[in-house]
């Protein structure tokens, strides 16, 4: 949809030639724009309530740059982008200045913060230090869509005490996201403690038998405590994404 369409558009519901549920229904239909490598939607916030999100690994940093480029210019407020390294994050923040980059997480955020404004807290508990990674994608994604967080790392099953410590940050939390390698029972444990839902993140940290993941994505899938639901291997963004949907009804 053209800038002269939509304006058409919203001139007709002023005028009262256009109802404005027909008018919502075209707007979440509005077309992609096509750079030939890539076609943006620059609809996805009317239909999914936030923009589109560039994955960053595969695309050479000229794409990355030209997608989040038009992302903004068309309306996009915050664009994050996953999975950038080093190099391909120094190319966008000297293309958008106010792109801020985490490479614990390899995630950048372009743009500003918006204000918190979900319904309460989202809890990110990560059980090693090795699952930071993973866990800070979460965290940071859960952020940049307007949430606030309290993180809990290093608060794996090897040391329970270390997570009953913290089960006051738990309890009021509206939702927790769980981040767990090698075993992945850190879920369950988190799963009886809580009355909200739990988004179980497995990672491929552990040794051989773990199977880069596949263990403590098995153990999450089948685990005895109620209302955990699990995402796949390494998914930190969409462990985040989903929990800010649970935090905005």
């Amino acid at each position: 949809m053209t800038k002269k369409d939509l304006l058409a558009l919203l001139e007709g519901v002023r005028d009262g030639s256009v109802a404005p549920d027909e008018a919502a229904r075209k707007l979440r239909a509005a077309p992609f724009e096509d750079l030939g490598f890539a076609k943006v939607d620059h609809a996805r916030a009317l239909r999914q309530g936030a923009a589109e999100v560039v994955y960053g690994e595969g695309k050479t940093a000229e794409q990355v740059c030209a997608i989040v480029r038009k992302l903004r210019e068309g309306g996009a407020r915050t664009v994050l982008a996953t999975r950038l390294s080093a190099d391909k994050a120094a190319a966008l923040a000297a293309a958008e200045p106010d792109a801020a980059y985490d490479p614990a997480s390899r995630l950048a955020v372009v743009g500003p913060l918006p204000e918190p404004d979900g319904a309460g807290e989202i809890c990110v508990c990560a059980a090693g230090t090795s699952d930071l990674p993973v866990a800070e994608e979460a965290a940071r994604t859960a952020e940049a869509l307007g949430n606030r967080v309290v993180r809990l790392y290093d608060v794996g099953v090897s040391g329970l005490e270390r997570l009953l410590a913290h089960v006051g940050d738990l309890q009021r939390a509206r939702v927790v996201v769980v981040v767990a390698g090698m075993e992945g029972a850190l879920a369950s444990v988190v799963g009886g403690l809580v009355d909200v839902p739990v988004v179980a993140v497995p990672t491929s940290v552990g040794y051989g038998a773990a199977f880069e993941g596949l263990a403590a994505l098995l153990a999450m899938l089948n685990s005895c405590a109620s209302g955990v639901s699990v995402v796949n291997i390494d998914n930190g963004f969409g462990a985040g994404f989903l929990a800010s949907r649970i935090n905005h009804p």
